[in-house]
């Protein structure tokens, strides 16, 4: 056979289908096994009783003709009596001496020359036994059993094809029932297949939907308590989170475009009086080159963080052991050099969790940067904040300044991506920073925080879930520690 025209797939069974034959092998297999071996055990009890009845029957006759002397005539059918002497369910055939028929069973019985040679012996008891013996239609087994003296002999005979014929019978009407069960069992594995998968149907039409128009605002119609409920429910919450992350991605392509656009026609536009530069004067020169450089190190910065904070920069590096309470030091004594400014660490409690050092020294660089950005001019020192807890808790990070402070409208909304403040938008900045803290706090096991703090300024911060118990420093050893 050729390889399949391109784009034809080989015809798949399916679920409900494999379901539902699975269903009836296993049906049909347990019941030929069941119906043969019941049939089986019928048949071998209803051959060992006739075969039982019909020794029962020449055993007696044997221990009667020994017990007495008995004669032809007393086994004739016309003798009185006869029935003490005729075993039930047996036909009897009485043979002379000469091993002629005296008298004939209900079907006459064929006599063969061992028949003939027992009717003459002198021994009463002596028995041939014929299993086989066809008479017109019909199959007999035969015992012949002398009288003795040769007095003649008496035919002890068994019907076993009318026993055969009802087996077959049976067999008959055992395989029709098999049959019947089979089939109904097939109707039946239909059906429970077609109940079990039709919420299957339902999630895999959902699927193919989603894969065919790109939409993930789709609603999978799949409830239930058991499996394909659960899998209907967490492929509803992977639509949504998917949707939300393709709207976070659109929404942040939006607002970068929006955040670059002012730089770079603010480039645009000092780049095009570069080409009059000569025509400037040498005061006009040094602030003209000067905004290129501020302008083109805040183009850097923006584009650095929207890098980080789509692709996710540090989301490869492993988590380990941190002292929250010595990167805040390391963290401080790097601010000092780029702000200038007094920058107090203190630290208490045990701050050690398992956390990426990279992405927990970027949020507290934007706490600190954000808090001299905001606070230029400001005599009193920036103050760090590491606190374990006291309890079973996060560990909470959180810097202090005393700038102008933030407003209520926008105290729910300085962690949104590019959110500036009213009076902040003339300040240098992308609104990034504090996202990218949200962002960090969030992988961390912990959430982001902001409050008016008491006396003018701001409190930001955040928390981060604690390591395990045993890796963390002794509450004794860092509390009241400072720098």
């Amino acid at each position: 056979m050729g390889p399949s025209p391109l784009g034809r797939r080989p015809r798949l069974l399916s679920l409900r289908t494999t379901f539902a034959v699975s269903f009836a092998t296993i049906t049909a297999v347990v019941t030929v096994l069941v119906g043969g071996l019941s049939y089986n055990a019928a048949a071998r009890l209803v051959r060992v009783d006739q075969e039982s009845v019909f020794e029962q029957a020449a055993g007696e006759l044997r221990a009667e003709v020994r017990r007495q002397r008995l004669s032809p005539g007393d086994f004739s059918s016309s003798a009185p009596g006869h029935d003490i002497v005729r075993p039930a369910r047996t036909d009897v055939q009485v043979l002379g001496p000469d091993g002629g028929i005296l008298d004939p069973a209900g079907p006459r019985l064929p006599v063969t020359a061992s028949d003939r040679d027992t009717a003459g012996a002198a021994e009463a008891g002596r028995v041939v036994q014929h299993d086989d013996v066809d008479v017109g239609t019909d199959v007999f087994r035969v015992a012949t059993v002398s009288l003795g003296g040769g007095r003649g002999a008496v035919q002890v005979a068994q019907e076993f094809s009318d026993t055969e014929d009802l087996l077959r019978a049976l067999q008959r009407r055992t395989l029709l029932l098999m049959a019947a069960v089979v089939l109904a069992a097939g109707l039946f594995g239909w059906w429970l297949a077609r109940r079990i998968t039709r919420r299957l149907v339902v999630l895999t039409s959902a699927a193919e939907n989603v894969a065919r128009t790109r939409r993930l605002g789709v609603q999978v119609p799949v409830t239930g308590p058991d499996e394909v409920g659960r899998l209907g429910r967490a492929f509803d919450l992977m639509l949504g989170r998917l949707a939300q992350s393709e709207e976070d991605q659109r929404r942040l392509v939006q607002d970068a475009g929006h955040e670059l656009r002012t730089p770079l026609t603010s480039l645009r536009t000092n780049i095009s009086l570069l080409r009059r530069i000569d025509e400037l004067p040498p005061a006009a020169r040094g602030e003209l080159v000067a905004d290129l450089g501020q302008e083109a190190r805040e183009l850097t910065d923006l584009v650095n963080e929207l890098v980080e904070l789509a692709a996710g920069q540090f989301a490869g590096e492993p988590p380990q052991p941190v002292d929250l309470g010595e990167l805040a030091g390391d963290v401080a004594v790097q601010a000092r050099r780029r702000t200038g400014r007094a920058i107090g660490v203190r630290v208490c409690g045990a701050t050690t969790a398992e956390a990426r050092p990279a992405m927990l020294t970027r949020a507290l660089s934007n706490l600190v940067e954000n808090a001299a950005k905001f606070d230029p001019d400001g005599t009193g020192p920036i103050e760090v904040v590491v606190a374990g807890p006291a309890r079973p808790g996060p560990i909470r990070v959180e810097v202090l300044d005393r700038g102008p402070g933030i407003s209520d409208a926008d105290l729910a909304r300085v962690f949104d991506r590019f959110y500036r403040a009213a009076d902040a938008r003339s300040r240098p900045g992308s609104g990034l920073g504090l996202s990218i803290v949200r962002e960090v706090a969030l992988a961390h096991g912990g959430a982001p925080f902001a409050y008016r703090r008491d006396g003018g300024g701001s409190v930001i911060g955040f928390t981060v879930a604690p390591a395990a118990a045993g890796t963390g420093r002794d509450a004794a050893d860092g509390e009241g520690r400072r720098s």
